[in-house]
């Protein structure tokens, strides 16, 4: 071996040992993507799916898109025309039903909420007797868990025909969730940090605002809606089924047999037969075209535009959410990257602005009193704006005698808005007898991205002999 060929080889090893010294980013968890939804329907009972199965079909097999279904109740008190089981037994029966129907057109992400199916035309029976506020905190939580671009539900309204309270219960809660699910104070148990593997209380979610809802409705009268929101044909043939629209959402209906017994006949019946039905206005299931109807939206966007504009050009323009507090929260992260305190202190002071208690009495510096000896864990929030650097550096300054044992090092963050973190701090034991008059100690971890410095959060520790647990 020549000389150059020897100082090419040995520069070689000198760069690979070189880079193996280096730290090595600590990937952090990201969304559990098997449950990401493009569109969560939202409805009272197994079967009111059926409602808007023609427009899923297109949105599913030929625009690809991915549907989750919550069903509010398990339709217990509902009908059987097919056999003997009624009340409990009826809803275990209705609900495979709901999920056989569903899997019909590849959905397999289907939530029951713990509704209690209410015969009753007022919708604030069937809030009273669902338990309102758990089912549209169990609502908000599957909303940030699945993180769906559109919410599809019952029109919340009453008309002549729609005669189901639970029918717009399930729209009111569809309409709560859309505005709740995005506020960082609404059920912030459910996007605090994690705090330790086997913790059961915080979820580690995050909040998320769907761009768009819309309803649609049983109305007698469907000419009302015509012009409220995009308009689709159950007669259009799919591209990529090779059959009308309504042909796929009336096979996706055969396991409803305690609600439509009349399924098992429809199956005997030839194409022609079954086009002839669905062209009668008085037999036809679904109307034609199919009209969903425009609620609000969270980016700019037109009632009557179809649901997955094929340009997204217009939708990326600057413009500020309808909601004021979402505008708020977007201007307070101004750098591309930045480090702040976590919940509950993030919380508070989301709460005051959200409440406007802005002035409310607030420690200078977040504070809390610990046991001696006990762990302090400091969360953090990780606010970042897009095409940002994903790998920061964190560090942890603690007093003498403290030890950080979780949190600090190199992370390379998920591809989303805002990451938490917990630095966890195990102070010194110090003696009961000494910890009268003693100072508050105080923790500061700052952080980095690119050899920038991303912020500072400070914390300060009171060690007392007894306090409750953080």
């Amino acid at each position: 071996m020549n000389r150059i060929a020897a100082c090419c080889v040995l520069l070689f090893f000198l760069a690979r040992s070189a880079s193996a010294q280096e730290p090595k980013a600590q990937a952090l968890a990201s969304p559990d993507e098997r449950f990401k939804a493009d569109i969560l329907l939202i409805v009272a009972h197994p079967d009111d799916e059926g409602a808007a199965t023609p427009y899923l079909a297109r949105a599913i097999y030929d625009e690809h898109k991915r549907v989750a279904v919550v069903f509010a109740t398990r339709g217990g008190s509902g009908g059987n025309d097919y056999s003997r089981e009624h009340g409990p037994a009826l809803a275990d029966i209705r609900e495979q039903e709901g999920r056989q129907a569903c899997a019909a057109l590849g959905i397999t992400n289907v939530w029951f909420l713990e509704g209690k199916d209410t015969a009753s035309q007022n919708v604030l029976n069937s809030l009273a007797n669902w338990g309102h506020g758990a089912n549209l905190e169990a609502l908000v939580r599957i909303v940030r868990l699945t993180r769906p671009e559109v919410i599809l539900s019952w029109l919340p309204g009453i008309f002549i025909g729609e005669n189901h309270g639970d029918h717009q219960a399930a729209g009111v809660l569809a309409t709560e969730a859309f505005d709740l699910a995005g506020d960082p104070v609404a059920f912030p148990a459910q996007i605090a940090g994690d705090t330790k593997r086997l913790e059961q209380y915080l979820e580690n979610l995050k909040p998320w605002q769907p761009k768009k809802i819309y309803f649609f409705s049983d109305a007698a009268d469907e000419k009302q809606f015509v012009g409220k929101g995009p308009a689709y044909s159950i007669r259009e043939v799919s591209a990529s089924q090779k059959k009308p629209y309504w042909r796929i959402a009336l096979d996706a209906a055969k396991p409803h047999l305690t609600q439509f017994p009349q399924v098992q006949a429809l199956s005997k019946l030839s194409e022609e037969q079954l086009e002839k039905m669905i062209s009668d206005p008085n037999t036809a299931w679904w109307q034609e075209p199919m009209t969903l109807i425009f609620g609000r939206a969270a980016i700019p966007a037109q009632p009557r535009e179809a649901i997955f504009p094929e340009s997204e050009a217009r939708q990326k323009e600057s413009a500020a959410p309808d909601e004021s507090r979402n505008a708020e929260a977007s201007s307070e992260a101004r750098e591309p990257l930045q480090l702040s305190i976590g919940d509950p202190w993030g919380f508070y002071e989301k709460f005051r602005h959200a409440h406007k208690l802005t002035k409310l009495p607030a420690a200078g510096i977040p504070e809390i009193g610990v046991s001696s000896g006990v762990v302090v864990g400091v969360p953090l929030t990780v606010t970042r704006r897009s095409g940002a650097a994903r790998e920061i550096t964190s560090k942890a300054s603690v007093p003498e005698g403290w030890k950080v044992i979780r949190g600090a090092g190199t992370f390379l963050l998920p591809d989303e808005e805002a990451t938490s973190l917990r630095v966890e701090v195990q102070p010194a034991v110090v003696p009961e007898k000494d910890l009268k008059g003693r100072p508050a100690d105080s923790i500061v971890i700052n952080a980095w991205a690119g050899g920038k410095a991303i912020g500072e959060v400070r914390l300060k520790v009171q060690l007392s002999a007894s306090a409750l647990p953080q």
